[in-house]
């Protein structure tokens, strides 16, 4: 019994909310997804006290989410998403989605088992021939100076929509992935092409953030404007970088595309006004506070000196709320 028991144990991280996630153990399966609700309910009292449903990441899809109804689709170690009804305001609602309309955000964590992304028809098809001569004669294939960086472009693009500063053991595990579903990419007979593949994919992130940066991305554009030869008193460029914490997937975002920072600082006086009512609507200062997170994530780490809590609650009062 102690044997089954132990096979069947489940080990979740849960997003109760949208920068928020806690660890679930279970020793056992539950028999349904409304006894896992139910679970959840309990131990993570009173964080869900509301209708809601979950979703898991699902790795016939590459780690989409899709909404978990058959209880023998719960992973025995993975992440789930809580996610409510749409209008739900609590401060525990659901996806990034739901939270910052038109925001551009990352919606993942890193994965589990990273999966190595699609390349164009062109370059699949070399592959593909390459994977064939090498499983014949063991040849590996020499890659043109264009397809090596279509190869490295991809592969940045697919780390960095989970995590724009991955650790070194992060891109080794990319690394790994890819000679592993492309073994004719190897660089060498040995270990040492995961290597080479390791050193090169982060290159290519680093390139893709300073892009970015310049393209003015919030999460990186932050960090840029440190230390060189005309500004040497600033931090290290390596030290001291602003990025999201373990448990957070997105650190600091750019504004709606529908919104400026006027017409969030007229929203955030609106809040102000709303606070300040005998009775307050809290569907709207639900609304108005979710629309202006980005600009609120902004003045909050983004600032160069951290600013005081009570500087941030006059200016945004609503998070003084339960609901906030």
């Amino acid at each position: 019994n102690q044997k089954m028991a132990a096979a069947q144990k489940h080990v979740l991280r849960v997003y109760v909310a949208r920068d928020t996630a806690l660890k679930l153990t279970l020793l056992e399966r539950p028999k349904s997804v409304k006894e896992l609700k139910e679970i959840m309910q309990e131990r993570f009292k009173p964080r869900l006290d509301e209708d809601f449903s979950l979703h898991y990441e699902d790795p016939d899809f590459d780690g989409e989410l899709c909404l978990l109804v058959d209880i023998k689709e719960l992973p025995e170690k993975g992440t789930l998403r809580v996610v409510r009804p749409e209008g739900d305001t609590s401060s525990t609602a659901s996806s990034d989605t739901d939270i910052l309309p038109n925001a551009l955000q990352r919606q993942k964590s890193w994965p589990d088992h990273f999966v190595v992304p699609g390349f164009g028809y062109e370059m699949e098809h070399i592959l593909e021939e390459g994977n064939r001569v090498y499983e014949e004669s063991g040849k590996l294939l020499k890659l043109k100076r264009s397809h090596k960086s279509e190869i490295l472009k991809k592969m940045a693009e697919t780390i960095y929509s989970f995590k724009p500063y991955p650790h070194e053991k992060e891109l080794a595990m990319a690394a790994k992935a890819l000679i592993t579903a492309h073994p004719c990419l190897r660089m060498t007979a040995g270990e040492d092409g995961e290597l080479g593949w390791k050193r090169h994919i982060g290159y290519k992130v680093a390139s893709y953030r300073n892009n970015l940066a310049k393209a003015g991305v919030a999460e990186v554009a932050i960090n840029t404007g440190r230390r060189s030869r005309n500004n040497p008193d600033k931090d290290h460029p390596h030290q001291n970088i602003k990025k999201a914490r373990k448990a957070e997937v997105n650190y600091i975002i750019n504004l709606p595309k529908d919104q400026t920072p006027a017409s969030l600082e007229t929203m955030r006086e609106e809040i102000i006004h709303e606070v300040e009512k005998t009775e307050r609507n809290q569907l709207v200062i639900g609304k108005l506070m979710n629309t202006s997170y980005a600009l609120r994530r902004q003045e909050i780490v983004g600032a160069l000196v951290a600013p005081r809590v009570r500087d941030v609650v006059g200016r945004w009062p609503a998070l003084l709320m339960e609901s906030q």
